[in-house]
């Protein structure tokens, strides 16, 4: 019996240890070396010297960071649901196949081609200027670059909304239909029936979409170090400039563990509502 009930077990691991040697070689070795380097000074021993360092310096790009990452977080998740919502109620057919078919594009485009696109978009001279005066929205006196971090959030809400429109499609997709049908038949609008029938039943796929998109956005580095390499920045900006500048990796892995901390946080709050949710 132990040799029955063993094997299965042993054909788990086996089948396990590809992806899991991804992972410890990847991701934890990569992690743990961090750790070493951040916390050693140079005679090898214990040190805060690099954290003080890092806070020091860069407490504004941390602040600045985080403002951006949930700013766009927010309004991802704004536009994710405006979507999804019409592609599941949209009335208009042609409306419907035509959004379905646009909004994936930026979906296969890498970040570094997105800071590209958006700084010959939104530069003071870009295509977003010249269509605004073309259309005399604007004078051409008051045109404005807004290649700054009203830029990154643009950016960064173009590239990551498809990816949470994906999922909360589907998820809204799979639900059965009767109480929509119900709402619909008793006047409400399709706004109240996407806030209060649709949207309380996708919430944890939407929260998983949020959180995906909340981690990618903090380690990107092609689109502020295009879009906005000035001071404030992100700190993903900081780390390579201590590696290229300095080659001080003591202070960049110092940098990249508390952006671990600030990604482990959008884990947090993710796991604190699945238990909530577990429980209930």
């Amino acid at each position: 019996m132990n040799g029955q009930t063993s094997a299965p077990r042993w054909h788990g691991l086996a089948l396990a240890a590809p992806a899991l040697t991804v992972v410890g070689v990847f991701f934890i070795a990569p992690l743990a070396m961090s750790a070493v380097v951040a916390f050693r000074d140079k005679a090898g021993g214990f040190t805060l010297e690099h954290f003080s360092k890092a806070f020091d310096l860069y407490t504004t790009d941390l602040l600045f960071t985080l403002a951006i990452v949930l700013l766009s977080t927010v309004l991802i998740g704004v536009l994710a649901i405006a979507i999804a919502g019409y592609l599941t109620l949209g009335e208009n057919p042609r409306a419907v196949a035509l959004l379905r078919w646009l909004y994936r594009w930026p979906l296969f485009i890498p970040f570094v081609v997105a800071g590209q696109v958006m700084r010959t978009f939104l530069a003071k001279n870009g295509m977003l200027n010249h269509v605004l005066i073309g259309t005399g929205l604007i004078e051409p006196l008051s045109a404005q670059s807004l290649l700054d971090w009203r830029g990154i959030v643009v950016a960064f809400v173009w590239k990551q909304a498809p990816f949470v429109t994906l999922l909360l499609a589907g998820a809204m997709a799979s639900l059965e239909s009767q109480h929509i049908e119900a709402a619909r038949n008793l006047g409400a609008r399709r706004v109240r029936v996407l806030l209060d029938i649709v949207l309380p039943q996708v919430r944890g796929t939407l929260l998983v979409g949020l959180v995906l998109s909340f981690v990618t956005m903090l380690s990107v580095l092609s689109v502020p170090l295009m879009i906005n390499p000035n001071s404030p920045t992100m700190v993903t900006v900081d780390v390579a400039y201590r590696i290229n500048t300095f080659a001080d990796y003591a202070v960049a892995n110092a940098l990249c563990l508390l952006s671990l901390l600030l990604a482990a946080g959008g884990a947090w709050f993710y796991l604190r509502h699945a238990a909530s949710k577990a429980v209930t």
